[in-house]
């Protein structure tokens, strides 16, 4: 089995995806003494439009959170945890590639 380089990146970018989405919500949890949650976005207004750039990173660490919590609960069905999780793995995708061209364009790569 021969792994390419285009695979090796796509894992590294997940990878990164998920950890700066958890290092996020974490974060968010220690300083505002609250979960981060979808729920943030209920109130509207200007506070919305402030928690929206968190909210978008972080949400991989999120919908897995409460896909599991759910599957745990709730006994939610099995394909729906695998759709679920689908869904977070391509969301934490398209955050890696934005933080590390991010990084990238910092560093001046």
């Amino acid at each position: 089995m021969v792994v390419t380089p285009a695979a090796l990146d796509s894992i590294r970018t997940l990878c990164i995806g998920l950890a700066l989405s958890g290092l996020i919500a974490s974060a968010f949890e220690l300083f505002a003494a609250r979960r981060a949650s979808f729920s943030l976005l209920r109130r509207g207004g200007l506070r919305a439009v402030a928690v929206l750039p968190m909210l978008a990173f972080s949400a991989p660490f999120i919908i897995l959170r409460n896909t599991l919590r759910g599957r745990r609960i709730e006994g939610r069905p099995m394909p729906f945890v695998m759709l679920a999780t689908i869904i977070a793995c391509g969301w934490s995708l398209l955050s890696g590639r934005v933080a590390l061209d991010l990084a990238a364009m910092l560093v001046g790569a």
